[in-house]
Formats: structure tokens, sequence, C-alpha cells
């Protein structure tokens, strides 16, 4: 009996969980109105530290009380999936990874489409990943884009100019790649490496899917992963086909590597003192350089908010939204070191004239001309990349020599269509 009192009150606080909304709804046969309540996802992020302390001013403002919970960014995402697949209202309004979850959740139909919010403060590329029917589904937050870190003592002693274009890219490694110095270096292990390695396939004028097809096949492509391939395993760091940032990052820190291309966010770290060797006036940051076709690095929203399409307070939903990301809280987030997407704070010169001149240059370089993808936009994204990551590595591991390497690309390309079409996918032209 004690069991079944237990499984019974169990399952009525998961019902409870997952199908009941925050007391919300208006009185009913003349009862008072139930105060506004709406709850919201945050990530363990920076941004989400900055929300949370201000909240209660959002709350004497609008009357509208917030249940707030911040989440790792992995937890978040399963609480959000777990929560729309079993039924009920979830979470009224959530932070977003756009380029890992938005297309799962548009075509579940779990994200509202956003009306009545002035999107014009915020580069197109930066908001098209949440379109779906013409309609705009989530508020870019944070953005980042690919930029090219160097150090300015070493290409000064060479008597060598920040490299424009890639043959200026492989030269200057070659000839910084000297002293205990390697002269570049990016991501190299497969699936970590996709990120980094898309804007040389976009500047060689190629894609990872285009009309809702694998394209990375195309000679375009191949031709990025061999340039990436040779440049990484002749001049990378030793055991580079086996790193990401985290193996990268120190040692550029360390004083060993003399240009490194990468996320913008990692600037920070590279003038940080604590831990770099690197003196901040050596650090410089400059657009990556221009491949044979264009110059398209990628700059992707890495964070956005959505409001719940099961929501039962769309206004309360939408006034919150609106708080969390206006053009206050951007500056504000701006000042704190986070790189936000609105269009205004990087044309504000209070905030502009604080930053290196560089961060500032390649953030608009990439909202003007930027791809908004550093990997294919599709639901399968994990074998997807792993998949890509397979060329990637034996670019690498042959310095760009394989003979075999269209021949993988093909097949891969292959299996990722395959992918496509067992999502549904496969032909549109997202």
């Amino acid at each position: 009996m004690k069991r079944f009192l237990v499984i019974l009150l169990c399952l009525i606080l998961y019902t409870t969980l997952f199908t009941s909304c925050p007391g919300r709804n208006a009185g009913t046969n003349g009862e008072a109105e139930t105060p506004k309540e709406i709850r919201v996802l945050l990530a363990d992020h920076p941004y989400g530290n900055l929300l949370i302390p201000l909240i209660p001013e959002f709350e004497r403002e609008t009357g509208i009380k917030v249940i707030f919970e911040q989440l790792k960014e992995n937890e978040l995402n399963s609480r959000l999936t777990e929560e729309f697949t079993a039924g009920g209202c979830a979470a009224d309004v959530f932070m977003t990874r756009p380029i890992q979850e938005t297309l799962f959740f548009l075509k579940n139909d779990w994200i509202a489409p956003i009306t009545n919010y002035d999107f014009s403060d915020y580069p197109q590329n930066t908001a098209e990943i949440g379109l779906k029917d013409g309609k705009l589904h989530v508020v870019p937050l944070i953005v980042e884009w690919q930029v090219l870190f160097y150090r300015r003592d070493l290409l000064t002693a060479a008597g060598l100019n920040v490299p424009a274009n890639f043959d200026e890219l492989e030269n200057a490694a070659r000839v910084l790649n000297r002293d205990g110095v390697y002269g570049f270096g990016s991501r190299g292990a497969g699936f970590a490496a996709v990120t980094q390695i898309s804007s040389f396939i976009y500047n060689f004028g190629g894609r990872y899917i285009e009309n809702g097809t694998a394209a990375f096949a195309s000679s375009e492509a191949v031709e990025a992963f061999r340039y990436y391939g040779r440049i990484l395993g002749i001049y990378g760091p030793q055991g580079v086909q086996n790193m990401s940032w985290n193996e990268i990052l120190p040692i550029f820190q360390e004083g060993r590597l003399a240009m490194w291309t990468d996320a913008s966010v990692f600037y920070s770290q590279l003038i940080d003192p604590l831990v770099s060797k690197v003196p901040a006036e050596n650090v410089g940051v400059a657009i990556l350089p221009r491949g044979p076709v264009t110059n398209e690095p990628y700059i992707i929203s890495s964070w956005g908010m959505s409001i719940s399409s099961r929501t039962s307070d769309m206004d309360s939903s939408a006034k919150f939204l609106e708080w969390a990301t206006s053009k206050e809280m951007a500056k504000k987030a701006m000042l704190a070191n986070i790189t936000m997407a609105r269009t205004s704070v990087w044309n504000d010169t209070s905030i502009t004239s604080l930053l290196n001149p560089g961060i500032v240059e390649t953030m608009i370089h990439a909202s003007q001309y930027g791809y908004p993808y550093a990997m294919p936009f599709m639901t399968s994204i994990v074998r997807g990349r792993e998949l890509i990551g397979d060329v990637i590595s034996e670019s690498i591991n042959t310095r760009g020599t394989s003979p075999r390497l269209h021949v993988i690309a093909a097949q891969r390309a292959s299996d990722l269509n395959d992918l496509l079409k067992t999502d549904g996918e496969y032909g549109t032209a997202k």
C-alpha cells in the first residue's frame, strides 16, 4: 500500500511539473484575477548571470512574477526537450542555442513566432536562422564570428603584413614556423574542426549544405579541405589532428603560436595576464583572410531567446522577452564583455572605444558579409559533424595530399544526404 502511494505521488508531481502552468489564469465566478506569473529558463552563461539580479526590477515594473531556473547548456536543452515532448505548457520563455536547437524546435512547432518586435537593430544574417513561414522565432542575443588572432611582434620582426588572403596566410605560416613557434593553428580534431574550417570552405566558394543537399564534395569545398589540411598539417602544432580550441588556446598563451583562427570570444583569454605570457599589446585581431572566391567568415548567434508556443500568457512572455533583449540590456552586456547581436551597440562609441579595434572591425565585417552557419543546419547535427570530420582528418593527416580526399568527401556527402532524407530535410531550401 505504501509503495502504491509513493508511485501515485510521483505521478502527480510529474504531471504537475510537465502539464500544469504557473497560476496565470484569471479567476472565475467573480474570483479575483490570479497574479500574472511566467516561468523562464536561463543558461548558465554570463548573460544569464547578468539578467538574474535584474529580474526583481522587471517584476516591480510590470507586476509579473518570474519563476526562473538557470541550467548548464546541455541540461537546458535536455530539460526543454523533455518538457515539450511530455506535453503541457513547458517554460514560457527560454534561452536557446539557435545553431544546435532551432531547426528541431521549429519542426516540432515548439516555439512561437515573435510578432510586434523590432528586428531592424539586428544583422539579417544573425536572425534568419529562426525564420519559418516568413516569421522569425528567435531573438539573437550573443554572437560570435571567426577571426584571425596573430602575434604583432612576430609579424613585425619578420617584416610581414597581416595576411589579407589565403596565399599570404600560408606564406606567413611558413616564415613564422621557426624557433619553437608554430606558424599557424586551428582546430584539427575532426568533429571539433567542422566549425572552424567552415569559413575556409565558404571563402573557397563552397557550402556544407545547399538547397537541402550535401554540397561539401564539390571541387570548391574539396580544395578548401586540402588547403586547411596542408597549412595545419605542415605548420600547425604537433598532434594538431587531435586538438580542439582548449588544447590550442594555451599554446598561444605560452607564446608558441604565431597565428590562430577561431571564434572571437577567445580574445579576452589571450590577453589575460594571469594566464597568458604574451603581452596584450602583441595580440592582434584581424578579419579572416580572403579566399580565392570571397570573404565570408561565419557569424553565428550562439545564444538567442524564444517564447514557447504553448505559453498560456503570451502578453507577459512577450514583455519579458522585450525587456531581456532590450537595447539597454544589450549595452549592459557589452560593457560586461559579452558580444551582443544588436547593431546599435556596435555603433555606440561609448562602448566601442573600450574595445580592441580589431574586434569591432571584424564584427562589422562579419555582420555585413558573414555566413550565418558554422556547421550544417540539420537535425542530426552530431552525426553530420562526424561525417565531415572524417574528411578533415584525412586532409590533415596527409597534409592535404590525399589522393582519396574527393572520394571520401563524396562518400560522406552521400551519408549526410541519407540523414537529411531520414529527417525529412532533404531538398529543403533552408
